[in-house]
């Protein structure tokens, strides 16, 4: 009979874990304990092999039980945080300790996105033009609820050449006025936004001069409301606006023709809708057929400045405008564009390089206005013209006294607007 388990013979043990042998078993378990077993079952131990030495016991401790396996994690590692000795006697490696790691790479991730953000956000603070003193603004009615921009979009072709005033149809006029203006009231009763039409009739109030600090005495002279920046710059525009509706205005933002192109084309363009009919103007150079298509920085130039083709003159401008802020705001709100620094920086870049704001202007106060202005354009709030209630003799546009009169309570007081405008 044979003495070894499952029949095999001595030698069959010792070589079926020779060199090039089928068995499944390692070569760091080559060597085994042999177990003979003697009459009656009573096991008996053989005497190792010559130059091996005693190997140790693989009973449970319950008695030997003849068992001839492996000892769980002593050649392959068991199932705690390390693996066991490795054939040669040495500690094996750790097991990785992955709750470690993923607590560091998270660590890391959020580090870098700070700094990322705080860089961002000095690089942008730094390249903010607070050119607007609105100290030097007299005689302001008192701040109500809320926050009140004036937003301006001038005629300015400052950094221009000759060659790109040619392909923007902006002419070469000195100086420089305002093309379009709006008010945007921020409040926690929903945002509202009212066009200033550059025809408005106003009057000019006494005013201090931005740069020479002399004092003009108003003279009850009405003129139209772009006059009044083209004559003192954005602190007569603001004082002229305070004076006329008696709302206090917070902020002031303006960017030029050069600027709001540049954006425009640093987006990819903006998807407008041409209405039926299409739009041709010569003056502001707009050539468009009717329907959905994508302007770039010169064709959106020329739809904003449109107003010769329009049945509504300015208040239809108006209008268009509001509309195509709208979808500006919309594709430049975009992951597409917020989380890819290739079209992200170029547009901060565009925008902030020939954006004026006045002096006590933050990011925080930008970054509302924008939110607060897609918002508006998009739907969410209230976007109107002033109430107009006819013309002139002069053939300005003449603001209905009554309901401009409520419209500012309601903005000063912060609340829900419910005043109209007919056009």
């Amino acid at each position: 009979m044979n003495d070894w388990p499952q029949g095999w013979s001595g030698n069959n043990g010792g070589d079926r874990h020779g060199s090039g042998s089928a068995s499944a078993q390692p070569e760091g378990a080559r060597v085994m304990r042999q177990v003979q077993r003697g009459q009656g079952g009573a096991p008996r131990s053989s005497a190792p092999p010559h130059g091996v030495p005693p190997q140790q016991s693989y009973t449970d401790g319950h008695g030997d039980n003849g068992y001839d396996g492996y000892n769980t994690g002593q050649v392959y590692g068991g199932g705690g945080g390390s693996q066991g000795p490795g054939p040669d006697g040495r500690p094996g490696r750790p097991a990785p300790n992955w709750r470690w790691r993923i607590k560091w790479i998270s660590i890391t991730v959020v580090t870098l996105l700070v700094v990322v953000s705080v860089g961002t956000y000095f690089w942008a603070d730094s390249k903010l033009n607070r050119d607007v003193d609105l100290s030097k603004v007299i005689d302001r009615p008192d701040a109500g609820e809320g926050t009140n921009y004036l937003i301006v979009g001038s005629d300015s072709r400052e950094g221009m050449s000759a060659e790109e005033k040619k392909k923007l149809h902006t002419g070469s006029a000195d100086g420089k006025r305002t093309d379009s203006m709006m008010i945007l009231h921020v409040g926690d009763n929903g945002n509202t936004m009212v066009s200033l039409p550059r025809d408005s009739n106003v009057t000019i109030p006494t005013f201090v001069g931005s740069e020479s600090g002399k004092t003009f005495q108003g003279s009850g002279r009405q003129v139209k409301l772009n006059a009044a920046y083209a004559e003192d710059g954005p602190e007569l525009l603001v004082r002229t606006v305070e004076s006329n509706t008696g709302l206090r205005i917070d902020h002031y933002a303006e960017i030029g023709f050069a600027g709001f192109a540049k954006i425009v084309d640093s987006v990819g363009g903006v998807e407008i809708e041409i209405p039926k009919g299409g739009m041709k103007d010569t003056k502001s150079g707009a050539d468009f057929e009717a329907g959905k298509q994508t302007l770039n920085g010169e064709q959106s130039l020329a739809f904003v400045r449109t107003r010769y083709a329009l049945a509504g003159s300015d208040l239809d401008r108006t209008k268009n405008q509001q509309k195509f802020l709208s979808a500006l705001a919309n594709q430049t709100a975009t992951p597409s564009t917020v989380l890819n620094p290739f079209k992200l920086y170029p547009t901060l870049s565009s925008g902030l390089d020939t954006l004026t704001v006045d002096k006590d202007m933050s990011l925080w106060d930008l970054g509302s206005m924008f939110l607060a202005m897609k918002g508006v354009t998009s739907g969410d709030g209230k976007s109107m013209n002033m109430p107009i209630s006819g013309n002139t003799a002069n053939g300005n546009l003449q603001w209905d006294t009554a309901k401009v009169k409520q419209l500012v309570e309601q903005l000063k007081n912060d609340e829900k607007v419910t005043v109209t405008s007919d056009r």
